[in-house]
């Protein structure tokens, strides 16, 4: 079990404490309502019992006949009865209990007496230390079972009374078998709860390590990561079950992470290669300017021609400085802002556009173009030019006076292929997956003129229009580059439509 952090207990304890609080309040609650219960039942019982005896003693009215000229008096049944015979003027009388003997086995479990309104009570039968403490005048004892002290004060007792006649019959019965019954069963209670308890403890215990012990390690990978290994991956185990969709969701999340740290990784190594290749290449054509501005400021340049010559080479390292800026400005504005706005572009007579300026600009160069009608995209209009621009000056820049391109544009497989193809002497195959990169201009120390952002603008304006770039040599000489890019969305209007 891992330790807990900030004093706070792991999660298995807690669930475990839970567990265990819920059941202990289950069985105290079942054990509280199990006892009650039964000593429910039990005075029940005993109730029942006292209601019967005191059935054997409950007073009889029988009419004799000349009963009336007898005068009033009490007899006794047999001499082993406790019951005695009342005989009334009227002609009526009364047995005070049946004229039966209570068997040696119930004399000592009650205790039976009479109380008569006007006259002394009597003692029935029982057993005379459950005689009940009872009130100074027990006929107005109302008729439910209660639970009295002895009149001794040993003994808690069970009394019935019940009333007739303004008289009183009682009967009691000891409460200590109902006490050690319902003792014993505490006992019992308490006992099988404790074992129930620990039970269940034990099971859960086992249950939550088994169960727990995926997320356990989840949560030691959790911190192995957190500490900068992005490349480790939670437990996943099975995929149906909460703890293995957990376990996917996190290495999702993690991939998703490390892919998004790489990406800001290479993409601040990109940028910092960026500004140092670009300082590198501003560093040229400064120290040029520098160079002649110096010269100018010193009087080293006497002749006219001399001045001329100084302002030539300052004008061309100024245009190559600002064509260069000029190429990463649109890559900074390509990467801020990939996302163009959407404007249909006609590509058909973009690209005729662009090679009919090539033919002008190089004639030293054979161009063909075969270009399909209709094409059309979407997207931005002057990026589009400046990246087929850039396609063509690639030929004019790396091949000798002679050689023959072909410039294509068709639609294929669902996109517009743009291909710009020479007979040159194209690149070695090692540097081929790298001329779209920025500042890339082949081996070092490369004769070639221009900063090596041409390819890698459009590169990065196939990017920003959904498409992609690239490159590939043709045999048995010279390159093939090509832009491909996805047609115009439909319901599009068109300049000149």
């Amino acid at each position: 079990m891992r330790l807990n952090v900030g004093g706070r207990a792991p999660l298995r304890a807690r669930v475990l404490a839970g567990v265990l609080l819920v059941t202990l309040a289950a069985l105290i609650a079942f054990d509280f309502a199990a006892a009650s219960a039964l000593r429910r039942y039990l005075y029940t019982q005993t109730d029942s019992q006292l209601e019967s005896v005191l059935g054997m003693y409950r007073p009889l009215q029988i009419d004799l006949p000349g009963a009336h000229r007898l005068r009033r008096q009490t007899v006794q049944l047999t001499p082993k009865s406790a019951a005695r015979v009342q005989i009334h003027s009227s002609g009526r009388f009364s047995v005070v209990g049946q004229p039966l003997v209570l068997r040696p086995g119930l004399i000592d479990q009650y205790f039976v007496e009479f109380y008569s309104a006007k006259g002394p009570k009597l003692i029935l039968g029982g057993n005379p230390d459950l005689k009940p403490k009872i009130p100074a005048d027990p006929t107005r004892l109302a008729a439910r079972p209660r639970t009295v002290p002895s009149s001794n004060g040993r003994a808690q007792l069970r009394m019935l009374p019940v009333q007739f006649g303004g008289a009183t019959l009682l009967v009691t019965t000891s409460l200590a078998g109902l006490k050690k019954t319902d003792d014993r069963l505490e006992l019992i209670l308490i006992i099988g709860s404790s074992c129930a308890a620990l039970l269940v403890a034990v099971g859960v215990a086992l249950v939550l390590r088994r169960g727990m012990r995926p997320i356990e390690t989840m949560a030691t990978q959790a911190d192995r990561i957190t500490a900068g290994d992005l490349t480790d991956r939670v437990y996943q185990g099975d995929s149906s079950s909460e703890v293995g969709r957990l376990g996917a969701a996190l290495n999702g999340m993690l991939t998703r992470i490390e892919t998004s740290v790489r990406e800001r990784e290479a993409s601040q190594e990109l940028t910092n290669r960026f500004f140092a290749e670009a300082s590198h290449e501003l560093r040229t054509p400064l120290a040029s300017l520098r160079a002649n501005a110096e010269l100018y400021q010193q009087g080293a340049l006497t002749e006219r021609a001399q001045v001329d010559e100084a302002m030539r080479r300052i004008a061309a390292e100024s245009q190559r400085m600002s064509a260069l800026l000029d190429d990463m400005l649109r890559l900074a504005r390509l990467d801020q802002h990939p996302g163009q706005e959407y404007e249909p572009v006609d590509l058909t007579a973009l690209v005729t556009d662009c090679v009919d300026q090539a033919k002008i600009a190089d004639p030293r160069r054979s161009w063909q173009a075969d270009i399909a009608a209709d094409l059309a995209a979407t997207g931005d209009a002057e990026l589009l030019r400046r990246a087929i621009t850039n396609l063509l000056a690639n030929v004019r820049t790396h091949t000798p006076a002679g050689t023959a391109a072909m410039v294509s544009a068709a639609r294929a497989n669902g996109s517009i292929r743009i291909e710009v193809s020479d007979d040159g002497p194209g690149v070695p195959a090692e540097q081929l997956p790298r001329i779209f990169d920025r500042f890339y201009r082949g081996a070092p120390p490369s004769p070639r003129p221009g900063a090596g952002l041409g390819l890698a603008i459009v590169a990065a304006t196939a990017i920003a229009h959904d498409g992609f770039a690239e490159a590939a040599l043709n045999f048995p000489r010279g390159l093939t580059v090509a832009l491909t890019l996805p047609p115009a969305r439909p319901g599009l209007d068109f300049p000149g439509d």
